[in-house]
Parts: structure tokens; C-alpha cells; sequence
């Protein structure tokens, strides 16, 4: 109990001093800097919108952004939620990384009761990232913008340094905890530091449906749908922010929880869905997540809000004027799902990658990091354009960096994609490789070096063996030329020792690469 009350003690203390610090309005005002919105999908294949391939979901705003901007072919993630945004906070690479995969940080009880976190909300959320660490809501707080995080953050619970507020964020609205998300009916959300209730049931989502019920009626499913959802809210927070700001220039971290299982859906998008497709399909039973009677009309239900929630976003910067200064970003936070009745394959999530459990989220296959990346920016990027530029989310730190006009920390290993997008391919840099490593599902480690891939998979337990494919030949990574081309090897395993760095959490240390030292 004293070691809660201090933690509580330390956060109130550390918030009034991140409010404390905001600029007034004149020193905010001086600054002719644009609006900057990242919307960040959960869990979303590179082929799950339009401009990227989709067929049978619609996402008619996403398209309008890339009709109006600029997309990226060849932009990476990290194969699951919390490194992946570590790294788009911080412009660090998972081989720098504090955060290298997601710790529920279970030594501080039963993190897995729903009941136990809504009575104590000690348990909530991830292990959190030091209070030293440098993030780009920081950057731009600093240089005048007001901040805010609305949807879904990962990185640190409540009481701790992690905290959204202590990280940079005048303002956050939504999940702390990636596990209280995988129920959209939840018991409460998060404003700043104070617990928003919800007025649902709280429900463990790991649940399978009654083996009594006939599992073909959809009124056997009702209990799985409550009373507040929480993408309602969370878009209405996001809303406000901007109305709020539109004087100032501002910073909005949109992460939404969609399309994240458990699939639950507005019923207007489930019916709109199930007129497209059917009402043929197979259920899902549950397991990890709640059942679902249509889950394929579920999945394409909650992609279209998320579209929904990019088109009100856009409605309401071009209705109060600020539109044209907006730069806004629309990517994903690792490759495919495979849980919870999604079924990837069905949507051709992929695209032209595998999407199938075993090469999409949690994977170090193209499948399971690269994403698809829609950018807008009037009047400075081009219309309907593309770049092939190979980038990745740890280069967005160093773009709005030199967007501001502010030097970017020294230590990351971010470059600005800038000139690719005001359409100066002569004057950008490119990554002379990408580097990722991930100590979940088996142990992980990769290197792109133009058309050339070379992944370690089975790390824990010893294996050192890198496969190699010629992404130009052979997209979808099924033919290992590690053997026609030993030069390639030996370099990509010279790139992994050098940007390996020694993890700083035990959790994330991968066996394969320990040394004597540790």
C-alpha cells in the first residue's frame, strides 16, 4: 500500500509539472507550423485499404487521403504493439530499444483479471518507459505545439513514468493498458490521470460461448455487446482536442484500438457487411477473445469505422479552416492478425504478402512488419503520388524534426523522409539497411539491405541460421537463397552484431545472442 500511495504521489506530482510547463497562447502563436495527426491502426494488414489492394472492405476516406497525398509501398513496423510504438515515439530501432516486445509486467499480480485490474488499477498497462526517455511529444511540446494522445498507448500504467501525461502529452483520452482494449465494452477509459467509468459489465474477453446454445443464433451473441463502446468515445475526444486547438499548432496522436480483436462492431456496419457478404459464414467460438456470430462481417465492420473516424477527423479540420496546414499520417502498428475470428486470408490482408499465422503479426516476414503508409499534406505533397523510399516507423521522430526546424536526438537511427515527400528524390537519404530484432515467438532477428532479406528465426533456443530472399523475386519469402549467396550472409550477420545492443530488461534478451558479459 505505501508503495502505491508514493507511486501515486510521484505521478500527480510529475503531471502538475508537465502542466505547469505548457507555453501561453502568443509565445504558441508565433510559430507558422502545421497541425500534425498519426493515426495509428491495431493490428491491420498492408492489403486491408483500398489504396492498398483491398477488395472487399471499403475505406473511402483512407482513399481520398491517398488520392489527395502520397502513399509508401515499402514501410515497416515491428511485428507487435508496444515495441512498435516505442519506436515510433523515440526514432530508436529494436536494437536500441528500452521496449523489444510486450511485458504485461506480471510481477505485480493476477494481470490477466479484468476483475482485479478494474479494482486495482495498479495492474493495469505495460512495463513502462523510463522517465528519461526522449519522445517526439516531448520534441514538440518543447517547440510550442500542444499534445495529445487519444486512443491507445502501451507503453506504462498508471502511478509510473510512463504515463502518457509524463511523457510529453498535454492531453490523453482512452486505453493505458493494451490488454483492458481487447473488450471494446470496458469498464472505463483513462482522461490524463483519473479513471473515466464505462457503463458496461466488466468481462473477461478470454471466453469461450456455452456449449447449451446454438451457436448459429445470432441472439446467442448479445451478451458479448454492452452499452458504451469505446471507440465511441474515443473519436469524441479526439474531435475536441482539435476544436480546442485549432488556434495553436498541435500535435494528435491518434492511436486507435481498431481493427484489434475482440471483434465487436457498431451494428449499422455488421448489417451493411452482412449484406455484402452473406450470413453464410461460420462463427466464432471464442478463445482469447469473445465469440462472434459474423465475423467476417465484424472485422470489414470495424476497418469501415475506422475509415469513418479518418473521414470525421478530416470533416472537422476542413470545417474549422486548418485543413490545408494538417500534415496526417494513416499506418498500422504491425502486420496481420491471425486471433480471434479475423481470418486474414479471407480479406486478402496481406496484399501481395502471406498473411497467415506464422507470417504476419508476431513475425519478422514482410508479412508481420511491413504496412501500409498514407500521407497528406496540401499544397506541399503532390496528389496521387508513391514513393518506393524504404522507411520505417522509427523515421518519423527525424521528419517532424526537421519539419519544425528543431535538431533531432543524436543517438536514434531515424533519417527524415522529408524530400520524398516534397517530391526531392535527388536530395533524400535512404537507409543503407533496416534493422529489427524481437525476443517474442521464438526469438527474431532481420535485416533488409535493398532487394535483399535476411531473417533468424527459433533464437531462444539456440538457432543462429539466417534464411535469405530476394524480395524482387520472391515477395512472399518462401525460397532461401542463404546458400547461392554466402557474402550476403556473413554482411547481414555483421549488421545484426552491430546493432544488437544489450537489452536493458531481462525479459528481452534473446538467447542466441548472449554473450559472456551477460
Amino acid at each position: 500500500m505505501q508503495k502505491f500511495l508514493f507511486l501515486l504521489t510521484c505521478s500527480l506530482i510529475l503531471f502538475t509539472d508537465v502542466c505547469l510547463a505548457q507555453p501561453g497562447k502568443k509565445e504558441i502563436l508565433k510559430y507558422n507550423r502545421p497541425n500534425i495527426i498519426y493515426v495509428l491502426a491495431d493490428d491491420l494488414g498492408y492489403g486491408d485499404i483500398g489504396p492498398f489492394g483491398q477488395k472487399k472492405i471499403e475505406t473511402p476516406n483512407i482513399d481520398a487521403l491517398a488520392k489527395e497525398g502520397m502513399i509508401f509501398t515499402q514501410h515497416y513496423a515491428l511485428p507487435v504493439c508496444a515495441p512498435s510504438r516505442y519506436s515510433l515515439m523515440t526514432g530508436l530501432n529494436s536494437g536500441h530499444a528500452y521496449i523489444r516486445g510486450n511485458d504485461e509486467w506480471a510481477e505485480r499480480g493476477d494481470v490477466w483479471s479484468f476483475k482485479a485490474m478494474e479494482a486495482n488499477p495498479a495492474l493495469e498497462g505495460q512495463l513502462p518507459i523510463l522517465d528519461s526517455t526522449i519522445t517526439i511529444a516531448k520534441i514538440l511540446k518543447k517547440a510550442g505545439y500542444q499534445t495529445a494522445l487519444v486512443g491507445k498507448w502501451g507503453l506504462g500504467g498508471p502511478f509510473t513514468t510512463g504515463i502518457p501525461n509524463n511523457q510529453g502529452f498535454d492531453y490523453f483520452f482512452g486505453f493505458l493498458c493494451q490488454r483492458e482494449d481487447h473488450n471494446y465494452y470496458a469498464g472505463h477509459l483513462w482522461e490524463n490521470t483519473l479513471r473515466i467509468p464505462l457503463n458496461n459489465k466488466v468481462m473477461n474477453p478470454n471466453i469461450k460461448f456455452p456449449s447449451n446454445l446454438d451457436p448459429m443464433d445470432p441472439k446467442n451473441y448479445t451478451a458479448y455487446s454492452q452499452n458504451d463502446y469505446s471507440p465511441k468515445f474515443i473519436i469524441k475526444a479526439a474531435l475536441q482536442f482539435i476544436r480546442r486547438n485549432k488556434d495553436h499548432p498541435f500535435f494528435l496522436y491518434f492511436a486507435s484500438p481498431l481493427p484489434h480483436a475482440s471483434l465487436q462492431a457498431p451494428e449499422k456496419w455488421v448489417d451493411y457487411y452482412l449484406k455484402k457478404f452473406g450470413t453464410e459464414e461460420k462463427p466464432f467460438l471464442g478463445g482469447g477473445y469473445v465469440p462472434v456470430r459474423y465475423p467476417h462481417a465484424t472485422r470489414a465492420a470495424m476497418v469501415s469505422l475506422l475509415d469513418e473516424h479518418v473521414g470525421e477527423i478530416v470533416k472537422e479540420l476542413k470545417d474549422l479552416g486548418i485543413y490545408k496546414n494538417t500534415i496526417i499520417i494513416f499506418t498500422g502498428d504491425n502486420g496481420t492478425t491471425y486471433e480471434g475470428g479475423t481470418d486474414g486470408p479471407f480479406f486478402d490482408s496481406g496484399g501481395p504478402l502471406k498473411s497467415a499465422y506464422g507470417w504476419g503479426k508476431g513475425f519478422l516476414y514482410e508479412g508481420g512488419i511491413r504496412e501500409p503508409f498514407v500521407i497528406s499534406w496540401p499544397d506541399r505533397i503532390k496528389p496521387g503520388t508513391k514513393s518506393d523510399l524504404m522507411s520505417a516507423e522509427w523515421d518519423f521522430v527525424p521528419t517532424i524534426c526537421r519539419i519544425i526546424g528543431v535538431k533531432p536526438p543524436s543517438d536514434i537511427q531515424g533519417i527524415s523522409y522529408l524530400p520524398a515527400l516534397l517530391n526531392h528524390p535527388d536530395k533524400q537519404k535512404k537507409h543503407p539497411y533496416l534493422y529489427w530484432e524481437f525476443p517474442g515467438y521464438g526469438g527474431q532477428q532481420a535485416v533488409r539491405i535493398g532487394k535483399w532479406k535476411g531473417i533468424i528465426f527459433d533464437e531462444q533456443n539456440g538457432n543462429t541460421t539466417m534464411k535469405l530472399f530476394d524480395l524482387d523475386n520472391d515477395i512472399q519469402e518462401q525460397h532461401d537463397v542463404a546458400a547461392e549467396h554466402p557474402d550476403m550472409v556473413k554482411k547481414m550477420e555483421e549488421i545484426m552484431k552491430k546493432e544488437h545492443t544489450v537489452p536493458i530488461v531481462d525479459a528481452f534478451r534473446i538467447k542466441a545472442l548472449r554473450t559472456n558479459k551477460e
